[in-house]
């Protein structure tokens, strides 16, 4: 990916990072709040590798001034990004003065290189918002290196608000959680698939397959998923261990030992939960990958 013109990769979680970093990633970006004398002493280890280039993103003082203690005690300096909340109501300085306000005190803190803003996710609806955080900051003379702009699905919308660079979550694998109509859901659109295997076929109408919570996601929506050899059935059930999939719109006979491929509606979820994802070219499996970051929350 980052061979055909991807910037780098963003992470949510130092862990994460940990592992992009080990993997040759040279362009980071940390967008939480990281917070606590232990991750700040990893983040600066990370930093002092000089390995990548890492920035991080803080949305209020206490973020940025416990950053500022930690690159001081450890002799580096952190590239800080302010982000802004143009609207979910999740992290982020809530106003283009607040914005103008805790990038000033970033700019002005020891061992903290102020690097510009980041929104999420990018919408129209962010446009007078941003506008005015870019005059805010050009009459202070804090250049806007970065702005940063979000969301899977939202790439034109980040390059009419004129960011510099756009986050895109689950754009490899797609997936249903973007789709709105079945219909529009296309093999060849989502290439994420989860193989399960009927481990019971006993009752009408429904059969039992060896995949639940513990392989598709936590706390999935119902009906969920979308099965490629057979979509006019779902799952209408899950357990931890187990789902049931809802046959009686299918005229197909479903046997014991069948194996089915399922769309997750989350790909970064399903993944999570998995040591290995492989391969497959043209029904032939050409590689196994690790997934290093699984688990890597902390």
């Amino acid at each position: 990916q980052t061979g055909a013109g991807a910037k780098g990769i963003c992470c949510q979680k130092l862990g994460e990072a940990e592992v992009m970093v080990d993997a040759g990633l040279e362009d980071v970006f940390i967008l939480y709040n990281i917070i606590g004398p232990a991750k700040l002493e990893r983040l600066t280890r990370l930093i002092r590798r000089d390995r990548a280039a890492i920035a991080v993103a803080a949305d209020s003082a206490a973020v940025a001034e416990g950053l500022s203690r930690r690159a001081a005690l450890d002799g580096c300096t952190i590239r800080t990004i302010v982000e802004m909340d143009t609207g979910l109501g999740r992290c982020g300085t809530p106003s283009p003065r607040a914005t103008l306000e805790l990038a000033r005190h970033v700019d002005g803190l020891p061992g903290l290189e102020f690097g510009g803003v980041m929104l999420y996710p990018s919408k129209e609806e962010a446009r007078p918002f941003l506008d005015e955080v870019r005059d805010l900051t050009s009459r202070a003379g804090l250049p806007l290196a970065v702005i940063s702009g979000g969301g899977t699905g939202d790439e034109e919308a980040s390059r009419s608000l004129g960011c510099t660079e756009t986050r895109i979550g689950s754009y490899a694998y797609e997936g249903m959680t973007r789709i709105r109509e079945r219909d529009d859901l296309h093999p060849d659109r989502c290439s994420l698939r989860l193989a399960v295997t009927v481990v019971s076929a006993n009752r009408p109408g429904a059969v039992i397959v060896d995949a639940g919570q513990k392989a598709f996601n936590n706390f999935p929506p119902l009906p969920y998923g979308y099965c490629l050899e057979h979509p006019e059935t779902w799952i209408d059930l899950m357990y931890v261990e187990h789902s049931k999939v809802n046959v009686s719109r299918s005229a197909h006979t479903f046997s014991v030992g069948e194996v089915l491929s399922f769309i997750p509606l989350h790909g970064g979820m399903t993944t999570n939960l998995h040591d290995r994802l492989h391969a497959v070219r043209r029904g032939e499996v050409v590689d196994t990958w690790e997934i290093a970051g699984r688990g890597r929350g902390r």
